[in-house]
């Protein structure tokens, strides 16, 4: 077989990519270890920025979203017994973010791709890239042979692709924080009609959502937690706990119908190009999910992956010889403003008087500064995406 590119990965930044390169007349083929059922039933983020709203229009995979999703024009922030709305709609007009859950963006673009001829290999086994030092990389799997002229990794943090570098050629930068993230999914109508992020004593606490009649929220636990250890009476207390913590808000309880661990991290490894093998998405970069940017810049990675591989069809390799170090730009912007959200709404075993007071202090400056306010809101809803 052989095709222009070659995919690993069948989540948002693989079936994106694939549906660019697909509108542009560019052959690839999209390779995915799990089934189609499973890639399209896990829930992870739900938060889509402005961008990443308009690009999912340009692709024409977006009546869903719109008919489904949830435009929000603000959030609101709880911390010392108050509740502080920071609006989209005053500070960044024009842009807001959507609740619209990962796993219906891959179904939307499932669709698509299969329909303009692309082919998707889910349950494939032993992917292995080759040559990728060389002007004629390929990828084996299931003992056959995909030949294509460039490899595009988006098979996330625990993928083969960032592995199948040779050591030494890649920097990576860590950062492990001392708590997890507890999420939970319920089936119970949201508390609030946009989302609530809580500083609390016990730890942070967000309230979100996925529809009417399902809400998503998480809880700041232990790195080491056991979810033998939160029951779901556990959960629904320490919930309550830390989102009732202003006058006349009453936490809905429901039926759980799932929960997850989530260890807080963050990771970049550059270069995001060795060859032909060009990285994308989680399997470059991780974010604390706090600032929901993880699916984003995954859109932002393939947006400019997909203009430079059609520049390099044309003749013009400007594109892909700049295309870490112009993602890698806006990754390390991602990377501040999560790192920044985090450290100041979560709780530290490291903290004294003095660092909480300097948190409140800060919390007290952004809820009330309209420059920190605005500098809040353009992170979060997205900065504008790059392009040619």
């Amino acid at each position: 077989m052989r095709v222009q590119v070659g995919i690993v990965g069948a989540g948002p930044a693989g079936l994106l990519l694939a549906r660019l390169l697909g509108l542009r007349g560019i052959e690839c083929a999209v390779l995915e270890l799990r089934s189609r059922a499973h890639c399209e039933s896990r829930v992870r983020a739900g938060v889509l920025e402005q961008g990443t709203v308009d690009t999912l229009d340009d692709v024409g995979v977006s009546r869903r979203l719109h008919a489904e999703g949830q435009r929000h024009e603000g959030i609101e922030l709880r911390f010392g017994g108050g509740r502080h709305r920071i609006a989209f709609e005053s500070l960044v007009p024009g842009r807001a973010i959507t609740v619209y859950g990962q796993q219906e963006v891959v179904k939307d673009l499932n669709a698509a791709v299969l329909a303009q001829g692309t082919p998707i290999h889910f349950g494939v086994t032993d992917v292995q890239p080759h040559a990728i030092d060389t002007d004629h990389p390929y990828l084996t799997f299931d003992g056959q042979r995909l030949d294509c002229d460039f490899i595009a990794g988006c098979d996330g943090s625990h993928g083969i692709c960032r592995p199948s570098i040779p050591d030494g050629s890649l920097d990576y930068f860590v950062r492990d924080y001392p708590f997890a993230w507890l999420g939970v999914l319920a089936a119970v109508a949201p508390s609030a009609r946009e989302l609530i992020y809580s500083q609390h004593d016990n730890g942070f606490a967000l309230h979100s959502m996925r529809s009417s009649t399902v809400s998503r929220f998480y809880l700041q636990v232990a790195r080491d937690a056991d979810r033998s250890q939160w029951p779901d009476t556990r959960i629904w207390e320490e919930l309550a706990r830390r989102l009732e913590t202003v006058p006349g808000f009453t936490l809905r309880a429901g039926p759980i119908i799932s929960t997850d661990l989530t260890p807080m991290r963050s990771l970049v490894a550059e270069p995001m190009r060795h060859g032909r093998l060009f990285l994308a998405g989680d399997a470059a970069h991780i974010v604390p999910p706090t600032g929901a940017k993880g699916l984003n810049l995954a859109v932002a990675d393939v947006r400019l992956l997909a203009d430079a591989i059609a520049d390099w069809y044309a003749g013009d390799p400007t594109g892909v010889d700049t295309y870490s170090r112009r993602c890698l730009r806006r990754v390390w912007r991602a990377q501040h403003f999560s790192w920044w959200l985090t450290t100041l709404l979560h709780t530290f075993d490291t903290d004294d008087s003095y660092a909480r007071r300097l948190r409140t202090a800060h919390l007290d400056y952004v809820v009330s500064s309209t420059a920190a306010a605005t500098t809040l809101a353009e992170n979060y809803v997205g900065l504008p995406l790059p392009t040619r």
